[in-house]
């Protein structure tokens, strides 16, 4: 059986998740917008995880990627708009083509809501998928989303505008479904 680790992202990241992005840049773009073809440099991925780390600092990002048992990067999780007024934020998550289907996305979501909930103490996270996009549709509804409203035009996939809907979770309704 294979193990994995989910940890806060660190500066020697970027190299392997370079090869990361770039193993998986199709697989990734045909459900969410594509990145810059300068984010896929050593230079562009350093000033990626640079950004990433300093929003960690001031408190509005998690950064968190998915090792294997050898150290090879398999994923990446985030919570991100990290907004303490509001106590909400937003996450997203990236897996591997070659893991897909094997159960990373729902593990590194309930890891990013028990890091919501129990490190940085947030009543509500958000999350966005495209229409069509039954996967990631099936991890947040099995972690306890709820869909919400349509957003429209919310991603450009294979260079076509595509539609999706919000999702919510209300994480002090999720400690207490976890306690029962």
């Amino acid at each position: 059986m294979s193990t994995h680790t989910i940890r806060t992202l660190r500066p020697d990241d970027a190299a392997p998740l370079l090869a990361f992005e770039q193993a998986n840049r199709a697989w990734f773009e045909r459900h969410i917008d594509g990145r810059p073809d300068d984010f896929y440099s050593l230079d562009g991925i350093r000033a990626h995880v640079a950004q990433f780390l300093d929003e960690h600092r001031q408190g509005r990002m998690h950064p968190c990627v998915i090792v294997d048992e050898d150290g090879a990067l398999i994923g990446r999780a985030n919570l991100k708009d990290i907004d303490g007024q509001t106590q909400t934020a937003e996450v997203g998550y990236r897996i591997a083509e070659q893991q897909a289907g094997k159960g990373l996305a729902t593990a590194a979501l309930r890891h990013l809501i028990a890091l919501a909930q129990d490190e940085w103490r947030l009543q509500r996270l958000c999350a966005y998928a495209i229409d069509g996009n039954a996967a990631s549709v099936r991890v947040l509804e099995r972690c306890g989303f709820v869909q919400g409203m349509a957003v429209p035009d919310i991603a450009i996939v294979a260079g076509n505008l595509v539609d999706g809907h919000a999702y919510a979770l209300e994480l002090r309704a999720a400690e207490v479904d976890s306690a029962q």
